[in-house]
């Protein structure tokens, strides 16, 4: 039975998989320190001190407040201001 030849492959220049090599080697070095980078992240957030849930809500409920005092603050300023210069354009 005759089956069809498949010549070789034409030989590669010198250094002609070196573009590619190199690139290779910046996404594996890329990989290590991502991994490196997480594997530090971890470490880091086993030494931090999270606050108790009571806690949490404490300085939620502080943190709304102020939001609400500060916007009627400045709905008050925003309002007087409004009216005092429609009072010099009228």
């Amino acid at each position: 039975m005759m089956g069809v030849r498949i010549p070789p492959g034409l030989p590669l220049p010198e250094g002609f998989l070196a573009p590619r090599r190199k690139h290779m080697d910046r996404i594996k070095e890329y990989w290590q320190t991502t991994k490196q980078f997480f594997r530090e992240v971890r470490v880091e957030l086993k030494k931090v001190t999270w606050p108790s849930r009571k806690e949490t809500i404490a300085s939620t409920s502080v943190v709304l407040i102020t939001v609400i005092l500060v916007a009627f603050f400045l709905g008050i300023v925003d309002l007087g201001l409004s009216r005092l210069i429609k009072i010099f354009l009228d």
